[in-house]
């Protein structure tokens, strides 16, 4: 998993990135892109850290969970803790904000992985709605009415963190621990008896799913004025759902892109609620019928190019590269 053995396609992929980071930087300092502009963008890089923890999750190694809201509630709430409480840096708030919801999807994975298909669902939804009703009742965090919370998310940090994310699971994704959640996902039966230690492995995607959710969820903190348990029902644990499912399950390119549309259209129809919800159900209606893999079904945005260059088969069932 060492990430300086990689391909010339992925160290290009890094550069193109630290570009696009640069630009963004100087168009937001330069005064070009106005606040609304910028909030749109970091909330997009959220949803993006968001998308890919759950691709590890659901794309990877195949398990159906419906609770990340819960996860992006713990890292918001105690990162916010650390900040505010305690007086601490951001980056000690993002960190101990992963570090608990990482606990805490150590603490439902457990128990809830050895269940499969719509019984894990139904689990993990009830995790996300048992945090939320308990933090409604917690008055060190303001309960219902919220917490207040300090400005302090910024573009760089987001950049940031989204570089580590897709760094992370892309590696992961690549080494034989990848491949075993791979197996899991295709055929865990067959995974198991050939030695694989399924319930070890889909903690660990859990786990490492859920501490990528609270370090959004520390970004998502303190990209707003004020925090509430009503912010992460499980509605929103849908809408990090539809990123995974539109981009394709087991695409990672394809979490990124869905993330990216989806965020741009939820922006510009904010206004009209009702509207947004309309054209979300449009979208999946017709993906499911005309494209049920998704945008990019299991393949990544590099193994078009290779198919290009090289001239290879157009099966596009790739996993090796992000």
């Amino acid at each position: 998993m060492t990430i300086f053995k990689q391909s010339k396609g992925f160290w290009l992929s890094v550069l193109l990135s630290f570009i696009l980071f640069t630009v963004v930087q100087l168009l937001l300092t330069g005064g070009i892109l106005n606040s609304y502009y910028e909030n749109m963008i970091i909330f997009m890089g959220i949803n993006i850290i968001l998308a890919v923890s759950l691709h590890l999750i659901i794309g990877i190694t195949g398990q159906f969970s419906i609770g990340h809201a819960g996860f992006l509630a713990v890292g918001a709430f105690a990162s916010a803790v650390i900040t505010m409480k305690f007086e601490m840096p951001l980056f000690a708030g993002l960190l101990v904000g992963g570090i608990v919801a990482a606990l805490a999807g150590m603490l439902i994975g457990i128990p809830t992985l050895r269940l499969k298909g719509d019984y894990l669902a139904i689990a993990t939804l009830g995790f996300g709605e048992i945090v939320r009703i308990v933090f409604l009742n917690i008055d060190y965090i303001g309960g219902a009415s919220g917490m207040q919370v300090t400005h302090m998310t910024t573009w760089p940090w987001v950049f940031g963190c989204i570089l580590i994310t897709i760094l992370v699971i892309r590696n992961f994704t690549n080494s034989s621990h990848g491949r075993a959640c791979i197996s899991i996902r295709e055929d865990e039966t067959a995974a198991d008896a050939m030695g694989i230690n399924t319930t070890y492995y889909k903690v660990a995607a859990f786990v490492i799913g859920a501490f990528f959710a609270g370090i959004a969820g520390g970004l998502w903190a303190h990209n707003f004025y004020i925090i509430q348990p009503s912010n992460f029902g499980f509605l929103k644990s849908f809408d990090i759902l539809i990123f995974v499912v539109l981009g394709g399950l087991g695409s990672l390119s394809g979490a990124v892109l869905a993330a990216i549309v989806l965020t741009i259209v939820s922006t510009f129809l904010q206004d009209y609620p009702e509207t947004r919800m309309l054209f979300y159900s449009l979208i999946l209606i017709v993906m499911m019928i005309y494209r049920p893999q998704g945008l990019m079904g299991t393949r990544e945005l590099t193994s078009l190019f290779k198919r290009k260059t090289k001239g290879g088969s157009k099966d596009g069932n790739h996993h090796t590269t992000a």
